[in-house]
């Protein structure tokens, strides 16, 4: 094998330097309502991810299951005050019907905010056919509106 050349050195160099260029736009707007509800779906996914680990895994644990409910239940209005009309820009992953069926999207915020009520009171039953139940039921909400909704 030949050994290498420095031009071939130099564009391996300069690759990561080209990648990082082709990130997503940074959020620019004064008040970053992209990156603020951004970091609240976040902190609501670090809650439920965990619920669902559970379950999938076998492993229900009731007390752990009501503590991630807790996290969820205290998280879950975080993300919807940032979907002002000036936020549809990059980086946004909403779908610009978020702003054009504005009814149906709260339709969908009210389904999934009812949704994790019925939750944190399954996790409070600490009865795992429930939890299953409610859970299925909270991550259904999440798929309905991420299917018109997000990109």
């Amino acid at each position: 094998m030949p050994a290498p050349t420095l031009r071939s050195l130099l564009c391996l160099a300069a690759l990561p330097l080209l990648l990082s260029a082709c990130g997503e736009p940074a959020d620019t707007h004064p008040d970053k309502p992209v990156t603020q509800r951004r970091a609240a779906f976040n902190t609501i996914l670090k809650a439920f991810e965990p619920m669902g680990m559970m379950l999938r895994d076998k492993r229900y644990d009731a007390d752990a299951f009501l503590q991630s409910a807790e996290k969820l239940e205290a998280a879950k209005e975080g993300p919807w005050r940032h979907f002002t009309a000036d936020s549809n820009y990059p980086p946004t992953k909403a779908t610009d019907k978020v702003w054009s069926e504005s009814a149906k999207f709260e339709e969908e915020r009210q389904a999934f905010l009812a949704a994790t009520s019925r939750l944190l009171e399954a996790a409070r039953s600490k009865d795992e056919a429930k939890a299953t139940a409610a859970y299925e039921a909270t991550h259904n909400t999440c798929r309905s509106c991420h299917k018109t909704f997000k990109k």
